[in-house]
């Protein structure tokens, strides 16, 4: 009955839902990299690096979960498309939870490579952050849509215009990080910005 009365609500209102699920989520994500919230426990080396290469793999998966979400549902296979998508952003819910760990826990890395190479790769890692920043209101939009409605009624919302749109910026930003991340800890270096405030 609880769970019939909060899709009522979803279906109902999906902005407010939409705006309320997206604060949360920009809070978590600013509160731990402005705030200093004793949550996180202090991490290794070691245990930055790892959950480092864990963000790639949950990365790859997701970007492989979304590209056959949009070609199942552009062969009319509506319920691989619905598997793959929801898949796609329990992934993306692992991420963020593993990805405000690390940053919590240890801090950041700084890319050390060439002048021209690092100008490319603070291109890809700015588009990738902003992409990431606007995709969010978006795809919680097109999935709160999608958990609400029955196929049939998906075609009278803007569901499809707006999946495209989420799909699209969600899988060019997880493209471009896992890019930037190949550039950063296995074809040139970096150093922790915790290690670079001392000699400035």
């Amino acid at each position: 009955m609880a769970t019939a009365d909060a899709r009522r609500r979803l279906r109902n209102r999906p902005i407010g839902a939409t705006i309320l699920l997206t604060i949360v989520g920009y809070a978590l994500v600013i509160g731990t990299f402005v705030l200093d919230v004793p949550i996180y426990p202090d991490l290794t080396t070691g245990q930055i690096n790892l959950l480092t290469h864990a963000i790639a793999v949950i990365n790859t998966v997701t970007t492989i979960l979304l590209v056959l979400g949009w070609y199942w549902i552009r062969q009319g296979d509506i319920e691989n498309h619905r598997r793959a998508m929801i898949s796609g952003f329990v992934t993306i819910i692992l991420f963020l939870v593993v990805y405000l760990f690390r940053v919590g826990g240890g801090g950041t890395k700084e890319f050390v490579g060439p002048p021209l190479v690092r100008s490319a790769y603070l291109l890809m890692l700015a588009i990738h952050i902003l992409l990431s920043i606007v995709a969010v209101p978006i795809v919680l939009y097109a999935l709160i849509l999608g958990l609400t409605h029955t196929p049939a009624e998906l075609r009278n919302t803007a569901h499809a215009r707006v999946g495209r749109i989420a799909a699209g910026s969600w899988i060019l930003s997880l493209v471009l990080g896992v890019v930037t991340y190949l550039l950063l800890n296995h074809v040139y270096g970096y150093e922790f910005a915790a290690m670079l405030v001392p000699a400035l």
